[in-house]
């Protein structure tokens, strides 16, 4: 009976310890999140809960077996395993725990700086994010070591091990070249300050947000929802654009090809009260002039400003619709046509020389150094 009671009470006692444990320490927790509503942190630390009680129970378990007497025969393996699972499981709620502390530093200094200098809170939170993942590589490489070192086998192979590591550390830089230059270049962007998480930018020709900073690889978001994922290196090796470097204001620019009879002053007031109806315009600036000119049309630029790159492309678009269709309303004159009637001649004067094939003399000799005899 006693051979049966033992490893039930030991086994069944720690998993309810384990538990009456958990429950409580969660309870505790919740209480200090409902009444400390400034600080995440506590709510934050509850997503720890699995991995407590998991090094609860392999702990408890590992520390009572030798007293359960169960399965003696494989005492060993069942030993190495619970230590596996306490070396795992501490790792996994070191992790849990730093994270919810680095969380809640970032989001006291993004409340307390986001409406003054968003520009830096998106680079902490850059940083922060790079740092996180550095520290979960290191617990994690702690954790394989320590857990290799409960194998004899591998023990006993760490002088062998070390003897080797000059030429394994060779072959492998060799190998990993390209993934350790993009980590290098993951963390040059962390702390150099060249792009940043919510950072607008140009690459390739496409326009995006920066979504997601690995330290081997960048995502981007287009405006079409696409999602662009490149290695890092791109960006400390090639030039790019960063809308979001410094201050977001920006300005814009709208072209129109319109006929040379185009009401230029009158597009002048039209673009004033068409920026004063559109909410995404900053009011810092305007103008609208003529750029160029072909044989058919000329080119009217106009020039408006937006407090970031996404209000300036709801202007730029605004604008561009309305001004068209006041023109085809009020001045379709102005319009591009093509013509494809012949000229209208102007009436015959008193000494005019009589056209030749529709064509008056003046014009024909138009631009000639010496006209016909």
């Amino acid at each position: 009976m006693e051979i049966l009671l033992r490893p039930l009470i030991v086994v069944g006692g720690s998993v309810v310890l384990t538990l009456v444990i958990g429950w409580a320490t969660d309870l505790l927790l919740r209480k200090a999140d409902e009444r400390h509503h400034d600080t995440p942190l506590w709510g934050l630390l509850r997503r720890a809960r699995i991995p407590y009680q998991l090094v609860l129970c392999a702990a408890l378990l590992r520390g009572s077996y030798d007293e359960a007497q169960l399965l003696q025969e494989h005492r060993s393996g069942i030993g190495r395993t619970l230590t596996l699972v306490l070396i795992g499981s501490a790792a996994w709620l070191v992790i849990r725990i730093t994270a919810a502390i680095v969380e809640t530093s970032y989001r006291r200094y993004a409340s307390a700086r986001s409406h003054r200098d968003p520009a830096r809170v998106r680079r902490v939170r850059t940083q922060v994010t790079l740092i996180m993942r550095v520290v979960s590589a290191i617990v994690g490489v702690v954790a394989a070591a320590a857990m290799l070192l409960t194998f004899p086998a591998f023990r006993a192979a760490g002088a062998s091990l070390l003897a080797s590591a000059g030429i394994l550390g060779i072959v492998a830089g060799v190998a990993a070249q390209s993934t350790l230059s993009n980590m290098f270049a993951g963390l040059q962007i962390a702390f150099g300050d060249m792009v940043r998480i919510g950072d607008t930018v140009v690459v390739d020709g496409e326009w995006g947000t920066v979504e997601e900073i690995t330290l081997t690889f960048l995502t981007v978001r287009t405006w079409d929802e696409r999602r662009i994922t490149m290695p890092v290196s791109y960006f400390t090796s090639k030039p790019f654009e960063n809308w979001s470097r410094g201050t977001p204001q920006m300005t814009g620019i709208v072209f129109w090809h319109l006929d040379h009879t185009a009401p230029v002053e009158a597009m002048r007031e039209k673009l004033r009260d068409l920026l004063r109806e559109c909410p995404a315009w900053d009011g810092r600036a305007y103008d609208l002039s003529v750029t160029d000119t072909t044989p058919n049309t000329i080119q009217v630029r106009g020039l408006v400003t937006a407090k970031d790159a996404d209000d300036l492309w709801t202007v730029r678009v605004a604008v561009r619709e309305r001004m068209i269709r006041w023109l085809a309303d009020e001045h379709p004159y102005a319009l591009p046509r093509v013509n494809t009637a012949d000229a209208a001649l102007p009436p015959r004067r008193d000494g005019d020389r009589r056209p030749v094939d529709g064509v008056p003399a003046q014009r024909r000799y138009h631009g000639s150094s010496r006209p016909e005899r």
